[in-house]
């Protein structure tokens, strides 16, 4: 009976249509102020949301999605009352933790736009606009780096660029890439001899992307860091990894050499590492996710020298370009192993464009059929700051970071645990015995975060527990960098205290 009188009062609903331009005008108006609004009073919520979990089925006392509709003021209202204490709130610039998801007013802007337009590029038919512009952005993006001309469209070879939308899928393409080139030569039956090479500082991704390729954890390779080489992937480590796996009969693979490594942001020492996959047939994957952004300043380029020997570089420009998720930028001096490795051609997607040669499928370079018109939003970021002001926006990270590292520095109860590249401190509380160091740390981190005032993360290295301080959130000023420094302090006597 319930379901007959569903269906009639379905029946008497008025039908409208659900884009309606003048609707539409209104509407959006009404959640861009609601969204200046909280970008407006960030800092009046704490950092990290302090709910419990399944707090929202407890609070929101719908159990079924509402039959009528209800108005988009009441929607908000559920929002700020059921969702935002639920939101860790990565914008807020006293947001210290894991690495930054940056975003902008250009970046805002252009996400409206790509979703406005709401198209689905993928193939050069689907939507001219979206291929072209997103190959017109990686190489602007790339002439930023100072990238080889070999990576680019505009280089006059066979590289080029893509937006993906995370390094995980990233890794995951240039890993299947490499693994069809190298059976292609050795034969498929052999993909059990092949091996893959990390750091213990590389990215979980790549052993995820391992896994979905079909390697085995017998395919897979992590080289041991140390503190005295500040965690970077030793090149002689390396040789004598591949010396070995050859003399077992192995075939070595992949490498990812990282710039800018996780916990401690560590950077490999990419040109000798890649001239070591070079003379053994490795392909090279450079991950820069987070600090590859920070390259396009003269002064860090130095961190990417060597690249020119690799296969393919990513970064992610929704970690520090001011972007927003979702943009991963990938560029390969050989994109013909990923289309290898990817392109699938059914009938209906057959077309005189494509068939011509003459255009790009972004298809075929990434997992997923359907993508985003993701290069809208950096084409938008580009535009609006230029490349000097974007220049400007790193620095000043950068330089509050070294700012923190210098407060940590002056206090004696405290040590800088690596050497500070880029915008991460990594420090914790000095004392000889390991075990109650990682205790009075791990209480200290605890401590801070349930404050709500700030927001750190911790890594464990070589047994060390060790706070990370990560700047970079786009609202962050140096007023804020030193007040998370005074709460750490504050708390620091408490804790040591109790020792």
């Amino acid at each position: 009976m319930g379901s007959i009188n569903n269906e009639i009062d379905d029946i008497n609903f008025h039908v409208v249509n659900p884009l309606d331009p003048e609707e539409f005008r209104i509407q959006a108006h009404k959640v861009a102020d609601f969204i200046a609004d909280y970008y407006k009073n960030i800092e009046q919520f704490p950092v990290v949301s302090q709910v419990v979990p399944s707090y929202l089925r407890k609070t929101i006392p719908q159990q079924s999605a509402p039959n009528a509709p209800e108005s988009l003021e009441s929607i908000l209202q559920d929002v700020s009352r059921h969702v935002v204490p639920g939101i860790t709130h990565w914008q807020n610039p006293n947001f210290f933790a894991y690495f930054p998801a940056s975003n902008s007013t250009a970046g805002l802007v252009g996400e409206m736009l790509s979703t406005g337009f709401n198209v689905v590029g993928f193939n050069w038919l689907s939507s001219p606009a979206v291929t072209e512009l997103e190959m017109l952005v990686v190489d602007w993006f790339g002439e930023m780096l100072n990238l080889p001309k070999s990576f680019m469209f505009s280089g006059g070879g066979s590289g080029g660029g893509v937006l993906q939308g995370t390094t995980c899928e990233a890794i995951l393409c240039t890993l299947v890439a490499a693994r069809d080139k190298k059976l292609k030569e050795i034969g498929r039956e052999k993909l059990s001899k092949l091996i893959v090479y990390a750091s213990d500082q590389t990215h979980m991704s790549l052993q995820k992307a391992a896994q979905v390729a079909g390697f085995s954890e017998e395919n897979f390779r992590v080289i041991k860091t140390t503190k005295s080489e500040s965690f970077e992937l030793s090149p002689n480590s390396l040789k004598m990894a591949i010396q070995s796996d050859i003399g077992k009969g192995f075939v070595p693979l992949y490498l990812c050499a990282t710039i800018g490594t996780t916990s401690t942001n560590a950077v490999d020492p990419l040109d000798s590492l890649c001239d070591i996959a070079l003379q053994n047939g490795i392909w090279v994957h450079v991950d820069a996710a987070y600090a590859g952004s920070a390259c396009i300043c003269p002064e860090f380029r130095h961190f990417i020298n060597g690249v020119e020997k690799a296969n393919s570089f990513s970064l992610n420009a929704h970690k520090w370009f001011f972007s927003a998720p979702d943009c991963c930028c990938l560029w390969l001096k050989d994109p013909s192993a990923l289309r290898n490795s990817l392109s699938v051609n059914p009938p209906y997607l057959r077309n005189r464009a494509t068939d011509s040669g003459e255009v790009v499928d972004y298809k075929d370079w990434q997992i997923t059929l359907s993508r985003r018109f993701r290069a809208m939003k950096l084409w938008v970021v580009m535009k609006s700051y230029g490349v000097a002001n974007l220049r400007k926006f790193l620095r000043s990270h950068v330089k509050m970071a070294k700012l923190f590292e210098e407060l940590v520095m002056k206090d004696e109860r405290f040590e800088i645990v690596v050497p500070r590249n880029f915008g991460l401190v990594c420090f914790r509380l000095s004392f000889n015995e390991v075990d109650i160091s990682n205790a009075i740390n791990l209480k200290l981190l605890e401590g801070i975060n349930e404050t709500g005032r700030a927001y750190m993360t911790h890594a464990l290295i070589e047994g060390m527990y060790v706070i990370r301080f990560a700047v970079g959130g786009t609202m962050t000023e140096e007023r804020h960098v030193v007040k998370a420094w005074k709460l750490v302090q504050e708390l620091a006597e408490g804790v040591l205290a109790g020792v």
